[in-house]
C-alpha cells in the first residue's frame, strides 16, 4: 500500500522541526503546532527559513525519509538522506545504458513522446471546453505542429536532434499556452516561459508545481532502486537529479501545467497572492503557497486509468508505476519503456 499524503510540506518561515519519540514535532515561535508519525512519511520538503534538529535529520535518514530544503522560490538546495537503497545490479545496468548513446536516445525519445503527446491532449481539451474563448485555429495549428514533432521523434536516433525537436515542440506549445488561461484581466497573462527566478505569476506557479513534482518523482525512483542522478535525456551534472528530470517531462503538462490552469481559471489564486521582489522575481505568499500545496495533494488523490497497465489508480501513484516500468525495461524484462500518454 502506497500512502498518497506521504510528504510533509513546511512553508511557514521560522518553523523548527525536531524529533519527539517516533514523531516529527513542528514548532512555530516555540509553540507546538502539530506532531506527525515519521513512519507514515516518505519525505519532508522545507521552503525557505526552516530549521531541523540533527536528531530528526539522523532519524529520518535511518528510516529512509528524505528531507529536502528549497528556497522560498522553490529552487532546490539540498537533500538529506540515508544510505543509497536499491539493487546494485539494476543500477549498474542503468549506468551502462546511460553511457550508451543508442540506449540513451531510445529512452529520451520515449520521455519526450509522452511529454509532447500530453501537450497535444491539453490543447485539444482547451478547444473542446472553451471554443468561444480561445483562438481555435491557433490551437489546432499548434496541435498539428506537435503531432509532427512526435512523428519526427519516432524516426530519430541522434540524441542532439531529439533535444532539438523537444525545443521546437516546447516553443510551439508555450506560444499558445496563454490561450488556455480564461481568467479575465492581465494579472495572469503569459508571455513566455521564464525561470530562476520566475518573473510573472504564471511562471511562478509553473515553477512551484514543477519543483513539487520533481521531488515526488525523485522519491519514486529511489523507492524503485534507480539512481535519480543518472539520466538519459538530461546528462550528468553534480547535484542535479537528471533521471527525475527525464521522467518529469512526461508529467509536466499533465500534472503541473493543468493544475496551474485549474487554479487560475477557477479563481483559486488571485493577483494579491503574489509578491514581487526588488529584483523582479515573483513569489507566492505564505498563505497562497499552503493553498497550492493542498491543491497539489488533492490532484494526486484523483483517479485515472493507467494507459499502459489499464488499471485504475490515484494520480499520485502514476510516477511510481512509471518508475517500476522503467526498472523493468532496464533489467530487460520488457523490450521498451512505455511513456505515460494521457488520453
Amino acid at each position: 500500500m502506497k500512502r498518497l499524503q506521504n510528504t510533509l510540506y513546511v512553508s511557514t518561515q521560522g518553523t523548527y522541526l525536531s524529533k519527539e519519540g517516533e514523531c516529527v514535532l513542528v514548532r512555530i515561535d516555540r509553540e507546538e503546532k502539530t506532531r506527525i508519525p515519521i513512519h507514515i512519511l516518505d519525505g519532508i520538503v522545507c521552503f525557505g527559513q526552516i530549521s531541523a534538529s540533527p536528531y530528526l535529520l539522523g532519524y529520518c535518514a535511518e528510516k529512509g525519509v528524505a528531507v529536502t530544503f528549497l528556497t522560498q522560490y522553490g529552487r532546490f538546495l539540498c537533500t538529506v538522506q540515508g544510505p543509497v537503497r536499491g539493487n546494485i545490479l539494476l543500477r549498474r545496468e542503468q549506468y551502462r545504458r546511460a553511457d550508451d548513446s543508442e540506449h540513451s536516445a531510445a529512452l529520451a525519445r520515449s520521455f519526450l513522446i509522452g511529454k509532447i503527446g500530453n501537450a497535444r491532449t491539453v490543447l485539444s481539451r482547451v478547444v473542446r471546453d472553451h471554443p468561444e474563448k480561445v483562438d481555435v485555429d491557433a490551437l489546432k495549428e499548434a496541435q498539428r505542429m506537435l503531432a509532427g514533432c512526435v512523428n519526427r521523434l519516432k524516426r530519430e536516433n541522434d540524441l542532439e536532434c531529439i533535444r532539438g525537436i523537444e525545443g521546437e515542440a516546447a516553443r510551439n506549445y508555450f506560444e499558445v499556452f496563454n490561450q488556455a488561461i480564461t481568467s479575465p484581466g492581465e494579472a495572469f497573462r503569459f508571455n513566455g516561459r521564464n525561470r530562476r527566478p520566475p518573473l510573472d505569476r504564471v511562471n511562478c506557479l509553473l515553477s512551484f508545481f514543477y519543483t513539487l513534482l520533481t521531488h515526488d518523482i525523485r522519491s519514486a525512483l529511489e523507492t524503485t532502486g534507480l539512481d535519480p542522478a543518472a539520466g538519459f535525456l538530461h546528462r550528468d551534472r553534480p547535484g542535479r537529479p537528471s533521471l527525475a528530470l527525464d521522467m518529469l517531462e512526461e508529467f509536466r503538462v499533465f500534472m503541473a501545467d493543468r493544475l496551474t490552469l485549474t487554479v487560475i481559471n477557477r479563481g483559486q489564486v488571485k493577483a494579491k497572492d503574489f509578491e514581487i521582489s526588488e529584483s523582479g522575481a515573483v513569489l507566492l505568499k505564505d498563505d497562497a503557497r499552503k493553498e497550492m500545496l493542498v491543491a497539489y495533494q488533492n490532484r494526486k488523490s484523483e483517479e485515472i486509468v493507467h494507459p499502459f497497465l489499464q488499471e485504475k489508480m490515484p494520480i499520485g501513484l502514476l510516477w511510481h508505476m512509471q518508475a517500476l516500468l522503467l526498472a523493468r525495461h532496464i533489467r530487460g524484462d520488457i523490450d521498451a519503456y512505455p511513456p505515460f500518454v494521457w488520453r
